[in-house]
């Protein structure tokens, strides 16, 4: 995104969380109408923690007219912890996830990341076991 930038390309970043919140109120405040118009506009857009939790059938046809939106117009990243095989059931309907992901993954680049989260990283001691004597 950065490197985007500076090649003068416009960018947005997006949580998922706050992405349904533009698209639920995109009708009703101008606030969001802007915001999505400039989504909509953007060169790259992304979009981080995709299906981090299920959506439901309003959220999920929402989420699909953005992407069908943006698909062919810009360029897309997307991040998630959960793999394609999974977003049916957290759309709650497979038919729209793989509208989706027919567009998505039509010209996709797609990179596994298997190593622990940058924000963890200098943390694990924090997961380690130890007894505590009296």
């Amino acid at each position: 995104g950065m490197e985007a930038i500076q090649k003068g390309f416009q960018v947005t970043f997006v949580t998922m969380g706050e992405l349904l919140s533009l698209l639920k109120t995109e009708e009703f405040t101008r606030k969001a109408q802007v915001q999505l118009n400039r989504i909509r506009a953007s060169d790259l857009v992304i979009i981080d923690d995709l299906m981090y939790m299920a959506m439901d059938q309003r959220e999920a046809t929402l989420f699909f007219h953005l992407i069908n939106h943006l698909y062919e117009r810009s360029s897309i990243i997307l991040t998630s912890n959960k793999s394609p095989d999974q977003w049916g059931e957290l759309l709650g309907d497979e038919g729209v996830a793989m509208a989706i992901l027919d567009r998505i993954l039509h010209r996709a680049e797609v990179v596994h990341m298997n190593e622990a989260s940058y924000r963890m990283k200098h943390r694990q001691s924090m997961f380690v076991s130890e007894s505590v004597q009296n």
